[in-house]
């Protein structure tokens, strides 16, 4: 089973993290859920972004490295809406993950990315964080460095369509997404 570090979004950490990472305990992985905003949360979009912005990126990524000094290379960068923008910042300092997971979001792809790296995206279609054609344009990028990557895309869900406390939410989107991430998983093993 793998180590997952799983990072939140820019509403904070909030029930959908933690019900994730129960999700990912009851199917046997270890789970490390850092607190980015040092308990501060927000209850939507605006608000977030503002405490996002408050807070700033800099001690954000800072807290992330934090989070990651006793956890081993090898585990699972998962991360959340702005969980994904940390992991773009942090992931060329950890090329020896084991996976990458991104719900909600992309990744900057490190210029030194390992090779075969197993990565599962997970996106609406459209996004309003993701520009138009961005998308497509990552997965040539993920292909073109040798990355396994595994997007799928959910035309007419919202952004943040796994948490039901949000206006996004589809449970159909949801469901699917949690099943395509047992399989990712279960491939890792």
């Amino acid at each position: 089973m793998a180590h997952i570090v799983l990072f939140h979004s820019s509403l904070g950490l909030r029930t959908v993290e933690r019900e994730a990472a129960a999700r990912l305990e009851d199917w046997g992985h270890r789970v490390t859920l850092p607190d980015l905003y040092a308990g501060r949360a927000a209850d939507a979009t605006d608000p977030g972004l503002a405490l996002m912005d408050e807070i700033g990126w800099t001690t954000i990524c800072e807290r992330a490295r934090s989070a990651l000094a006793d956890v081993p290379d090898t585990a699972v960068l998962f991360g959340v809406s702005m969980g994904a923008g940390v992991i773009g910042a942090i992931w060329p300092e950890r090329l020896a993950a084991r996976a990458i997971i991104l719900l909600h979001g992309l990744a900057t792809i490190p210029a030194h990315v390992k090779p075969a790296t197993p990565v599962a995206v997970h996106v609406a279609d459209p996004d309003p964080f993701i520009p138009h054609g961005e998308t497509e344009r990552w997965q040539a990028r993920a292909a073109a460095a040798g990355m396994l990557a595994t997007i799928v895309v959910y035309p007419g869900a919202g952004h943040f369509f796994t948490d039901p406390a949000l206006p996004d939410f589809s449970p159909a989107a949801k469901e699917a997404t949690w099943a395509g991430l047992a399989s990712f998983l279960e491939r890792l093993d």
